[in-house]
């Protein structure tokens, strides 16, 4: 059997879900593949390559046709949309924001997020600004949130049942912090017809 670059990433991908990012080495994933270690090279000069195509498979739904309209809908739209991708992994956050660190992975999404920006207003070095600032809430909030749902399935997590320590779902939280992001751009914006 021939070994292809989609079957190492495959390949790599299942070993994200069942082990996490932390137990993705070359020679696991050769092993998993029944290669010897140096036929996944020909595919990937090295592992962080490895894992910006693995960042790339992630985000694929990012490239898919946005339905809102109004350049707040979008940007409220891409954010979940990233969000979901990142969600669908285990360490799927954690994978990406290194890729992301290293400029490994291909995938447009941020752009996707400028033109929303640029849509609403700005120039395309702030709405640069404006994207980067997103994409690092939504990697961020969604590390933290894939941090602690691993810690509680290992049980251990504890948490405090006083009612001054009710915090909404994940959902919830990322949502307002979502809002605080557009209310921010719509502040940018109407700051300068003043």
């Amino acid at each position: 059997m021939q070994l292809h670059r989609a079957d190492v990433v495959d390949g790599a991908i299942a070993i994200l879900d069942q082990y996490g990012l932390a137990d993705l080495t070359m020679r696991r994933l050769a092993g998993s593949l029944q290669v010897q270690p140096g036929a996944l090279y020909w595919h990937f000069p090295n592992k962080q390559a490895l894992l910006g195509a693995v960042a790339d498979r992630i985000l694929a739904p990012m490239e898919d046709p946005i339905e809102a309209e109004e350049w707040s809908d979008q940007i409220t739209e891409l954010a979940h949309r990233l969000r979901s991708c990142l969600l669908a992994y285990r360490d799927g956050a954690e994978l990406v924001s290194a890729t992301y660190a290293s400029r490994l992975t291909t995938s447009k999404g941020r752009e996707r997020l400028v033109v929303s920006a640029i849509r609403a207003g700005m120039q395309r070095p702030e709405a640069e600004l404006a994207a980067y600032t997103l994409l690092y809430y939504v990697l961020g909030q969604t590390v933290d949130e894939q941090s602690r749902m691993q810690m509680d399935s290992a049980g251990a997590l504890t948490e405090d049942v006083s009612p001054l320590n009710e915090t909404p779902d994940a959902t919830a939280r990322f949502d307002f912090g979502l809002q605080l992001f557009v209310g921010g751009v719509r502040h940018v914006l109407g700051s300068r017809v003043r």
